[in-house]
């Protein structure tokens, strides 16, 4: 998907407003629950925010990577002479040019930085070249002459088990077999499906870019659009042979992301090459290199059996899990874990008894994207509730309803949900919120028929569908990581000064750390410095863990000034800190004898304070699948309206509407951006984004191949409920909001294609040809 403010601007949209905000109810001037402006917005708008591709340097290089035009291959031999000969080439690097054995992993170091002695995955890089312009650099990396033997490629994941080993560590990554409740459990109603999951590309709005400076110590210093700049250092540093002190990472702006700058595959080639040359070196990919290079959503195969009683009531869920990660390790054990603990999805499941899986191929490389795991699950177990509802001749959102999870209720790992889980009320408000006009109720010029307004359909083809799914993600990470950030507040002059290592990506965080510092302080103006990796470490950018601990660290630290701030006060006028406050840069008593400024109080001096948040430890999922693994729970509903053409196969979405429990609303405007932008990369994955492959080869690596939705794709996306109950162990009491809605949607678009069409909608995204076939079975 693009960036969250260019997909979710695209089109205008009516939302409800969240709720503890409206007409009567004015929000404060400063601090959290204000929608306050981003700070680069303005930038980011006239084109003037510096991004990684803008990157220069005085002397800069080029670089190019030479990838592979095979999925799997021996590398007999490799040629560097011709490339380096050429005029105008500086460098030349291959595998032999690499420290130790070349590998880096962020669970499981298994991925080489240039393949040496086999190509596992189409686009593998093979060996990298500076160059003075970047043309030079191209056609030298395309000089290189690699002699392959070709081998048969793995493509297919159940044949993974019994195929020869792709890598040393084998083809199995993780298993996950999880047991919960009584095996010999049967209910009255059985039903089952079976359910494919396609491959989508994160397709970022900027392919990847960076700058590689050479340090006068022997060190290099990357300029890239890191989301974890520490962990990125580390991996670098143990490629480079060189201690972490001697690489810095510097993190430029960040043209979106949703977990897809997570691999440092594009910058350790860069570092190589500057510390070669002595010079800087700079690489800006291709869509065609970002397709081939970095990690996408993991293709999974769902086999599943829902077992219910009479009523509807869920008696044992049976399911079985493969992931498809590509050539690598990179995060699928983490997202297998999310998979099997989350397959039974928002419902109280008595008895569960799930099989998990996750293998080496030679397909593209899986990793993360947001909602890893859980998207995947979520299509395959609202799938099997819609078959259930129309085999005891339910409705579907009752069906639902008699399931829904709460708080108190045990997950089939075992853990108890503890947060609160709001799922009826989410369910309830969707049932209450209105459908749009049926197109006969409306001026025929004004519907739009699927396909577009120039499409070829007929009115009488078209049929209406209206289809419902529960989706959840878990927040922060996950099986005992070890979730940690640190920030710094200084404030001089009125002016507050935010350091933190956590990294904006388009999710809104430094916006929310300067809301933190204007409520807790009363100061206005409050920058958030640049981040790179000398400051202490905050953690990657995923599953909402910014707004949690990194959030939470700011916190504290402004509170710790706001101490040092009140304490003279309070001891000039003989009262406790307590009883002091500060609201819009005033400070006052509880008995208004104390009322000054901020700006007084100050004095000119100077005050800061450092802090750290780290949220309450989890543990690994055992043998059987059992654990408190997760630190928190996020939950959405989501409601799709479609029109499907049974003749040509298209589908429309018509309306989205959404009710989602988010803890606490802390920005009203982003929040809603937000959603609406997690909603639409939801219906990407439903319905166009597809990166095919043909035994292992990516087919057209580009924006023309994959189709991304565009303004005309995106449909009205309804809040119909934001619900704030607040989760007293969170900072703020705020859930991550972004995953959850891309997780639920691809499930309540196939709903109500489902609903449209009178057959099962198994496979995502939905091809046309199905929608076809269905209609006219």
């Amino acid at each position: 998907m693009t960036s969250d403010a260019a997909t979710a601007t695209s089109t205008p949209r009516t939302t409800a407003p969240p709720e503890g905000t409206g007409p009567d109810q004015e929000p404060p001037a400063l601090g959290l629950g204000t929608s306050l402006p981003p700070a680069d917005a303005r930038a980011k708008t006239e084109g003037t925010f510096p991004y990684a591709a803008d990157l220069w340097a005085e002397g800069l290089l080029w670089a190019a990577v030479l990838r592979s035009p095979h999925p799997h291959a021996r590398i007999r031999s490799i040629d560097t002479t011709g490339a380096a000969g050429m005029p105008g080439v500086r460098a030349v690097v291959t595998h032999e040019d690499i420290p130790g054995d070349g590998s880096y992993g962020r669970s499981i170091v298994d991925r080489p930085v240039f393949a040496s002695e086999l190509v596992r995955h189409h686009g593998e890089a093979i060996a990298a070249v500076a160059a003075d312009h970047p043309d030079t650099a191209r056609l030298a990396a395309a000089a290189i002459t690699v002699d392959y033997e070709v081998l048969e490629p793995v493509t297919d994941p159940e044949k993974a088990f019994a195929a020869e080993p792709l890598h040393p560590d084998g083809n199995l990554i993780r298993h996950i077999p999880l047991r919960y409740g009584d095996p010999d459990t049967v209910g009255e109603v059985i039903v089952e499906g079976l359910y494919r999951i396609g491959r989508q590309d994160p397709a970022p709005i900027g392919a990847e870019a960076g700058l590689a400076v050479p340090r006068p110590d022997g060190g290099v210093e990357l300029y890239t659009a890191s989301t974890d700049p520490h962990t990125d250092r580390d991996l670098a540093a143990a490629c480079f042979g060189l201690d972490p002190e001697r690489v810095k990472v510097v993190v430029t702006g960040v043209p979106g992301a949703t977990g897809d700058r997570e691999d440092p595959g594009f910058q350790i080639p860069l570092g190589l090459l500057a510390l070669r040359t002595g010079c800087p070196v700079k690489l800006a990919a291709t869509r065609e290199e970002s397709f081939l290079g970095h990690a996408h959503r993991h293709p999974t195969l769902l086999r599943y059996r829902h077992h219910a009683d009479a009523d509807g009531r869920l008696v044992k869920v049976e399911a079985q899990i493969l992931l498809d990660a590509g050539a690598y390790a990179d995060a699928s054990s983490e997202s297998l874990a999310a998979a099997v603990a989350f397959a039974c999805g928002p419902y109280v499941v008595p008895h569960a008894f799930i099989e998990g899986w996750a293998v080496r191929t030679n397909n593209p490389p899986s990793g993360h994207v947001r909602g890893e795991g859980a998207l995947q699950v979520c299509a395959a177990y609202e799938g099997q509730m819609d078959k259930l509802a129309a085999k005891l001749g339910i409705d579907p959102l009752e069906l639902r309803e008699r399931n829904a999870l709460a708080t108190g209720d045990i997950l089939p790992t075992g853990q108890t949900v503890t947060c609160p889980a709001p799922v009826a009320e989410l369910l309830g408000a969707l049932r209450d919120f209105p459908l749009p006009v049926l197109p006969k109720d409306a001026p025929e010029d004004e519907w739009l028929l699927p396909g577009g307004p120039e499409g070829a359909g007929e009115p009488g083809a078209v049929r209406r569908g209206v289809g419902y799914a529960l989706g959840m993600v878990h927040m922060l990470g996950a099986e005992g990581a070890d979730e940690v950030s640190t920030a710094t507040v200084r404030v001089h002059d009125g002016v507050a000064t935010v350091i933190c290592a956590a990294v904006e990506t388009g999710q809104g965080f430094t916006t929310l750390a300067r809301q933190i510092v204007q409520e807790t302080l009363g100061v206005e103006e409050v920058h958030v410095a640049a981040v790179d990796s000398d400051q202490p470490p905050a953690g990657a950018a995923t599953h909402g863990r910014h707004t949690w601990v990194s959030g939470g660290a700011i916190e504290r630290a402004a509170k710790m000034v706001r101490t040092q701030l009140l304490q003279p006060l309070a001891h000039k006028f003989g009262m406790s800190t307590e009883l002091l406050q500060i609201a819009d840069g005033k400070i006052t008593s509880y008995d208004g004898v104390l009322s000054t400024t901020v700006t007084e109080a100050m004095d000119g001096k100077e005050l800061w304070a450092t802090a750290q948040c780290r949220p309450h430890p989890t543990e690994p999922l055992d043998e059987a699948g059992q654990g408190d693994a997760f630190v928190g729970l996020a939950f959405c509903a989501v409601r799709a309206v479609v029109d499907v053409d049974i003749e040509l196969g298209s589908v429309r979405v018509v309306e989205m509407a959404v009710a989602q429990d988010v803890g606490r609303v802390l920005n009203p405007a982003q929040l809603a951006t937000r959603i609406e932008a997690g909603v639409t990369q939801g219906i990407g994955a439903a319905l166009t984004e597809n990166l095919r492959t043909a035994r292992g080869i990516i087919r057209h690596p580009d924006l023309t191949g994959y189709a991304l939705p565009t303004a005309l794709d995106a449909p009205d996306i309804r809040i119909v409920k934001l619900v704030e109950e607040r989760d007293v162990v969170a900072p703020f009491g705020a859930k991550a909001a972004s995953a959850v809605p891309v997780v639920t949607s691809p499930a309540a678009v196939a709903s109500a294609v489902r609903a449209a069409t009178g057959r099962p909608v198994n496979r995502l995204p939905i091809r046309p040809q199905a929608a076809v076939a269905a209609a006219r079975s």
